[in-house]
């Protein structure tokens, strides 16, 4: 029985739509999950959060574009544990932007944050398909 390398599907979703070289793709892949026709790569931001600086978590591909911090994760084995996965992915993503741009949360102004679009991509066979899964599941 051949053992299949799951991190060959996320590398490839990853280089594709989440490195600065394949901006285009990442636009692309946005403006189709969005329905949205915005034409400057140059307008996305990357916010991948990568093993090295938080250990043993990474995501796929994150980024803000137009005050929004998409993250998009690619799976090929169901599981429906996405939406904590998620969330624990978008905390560690606003703590990073939160001292990026110097915002003090413990004032008496807002910390402005783009808004959360948490997206899934699942490829494989085995689960429910297409499927909304909800935080408030779990």
């Amino acid at each position: 029985m051949a053992i299949i390398n799951k991190e060959h599907k996320d590398r490839l979703f990853s280089f594709l739509f989440g490195s600065e070289s394949n901006r285009e793709w990442t636009l692309s892949l946005y403006n189709g999950v969005n329905g949205t026709r915005y034409e400057n790569p140059e307008d996305i931001r990357f916010t991948t959060i990568e093993n090295a600086v938080y250990m043993g978590m990474k995501n796929d591909v994150s980024f803000v574009l137009f005050y929004v911090m998409n993250i998009y994760e690619q799976q090929s084995t169901y599981n429906p544990n996405m939406p904590v996965r998620q969330l624990m992915y978008a905390g560690k993503l606003y703590d990073k932007y939160i001292q990026m741009n110097n915002l003090n949360i413990y004032g008496k102004r807002i910390a402005r944050l783009p808004l959360p679009k948490l997206v899934t991509f699942y490829n494989g066979t085995e689960g429910e398909g297409d499927k909304i899964l909800h935080l408030s599941d779990a």
